[in-house]
């Protein structure tokens, strides 16, 4: 019931950001605005990949089996 009025909330707020960014936007320079852009519940987002090199999986899978040794 609280994540249904979270959603409720949203997609009022997020309607009334959507009219307002568009009202302000330069029409030559930007894009139309929607309210799932401005919406948490709209499209899920993917989560940014963290890059990490190739020394993060020694530490993960060998010095960990030397500690357990």
């Amino acid at each position: 019931m609280g994540e249904a009025r979270s959603q409720v909330l949203w997609n009022h707020t997020s309607s009334i950001l959507a009219m307002l960014a568009n009202i302000h936007r330069d029409a030559k320079r930007s894009r139309i605005y929607h309210p799932s852009d401005f919406n948490p519940h709209g499209k899920k987002r993917p989560q940014p990949r963290t890059m990490v090199g190739i020394g993060a999986l020694k530490h993960v899978f060998i010095d960990r089996q030397s500690e357990i040794q």
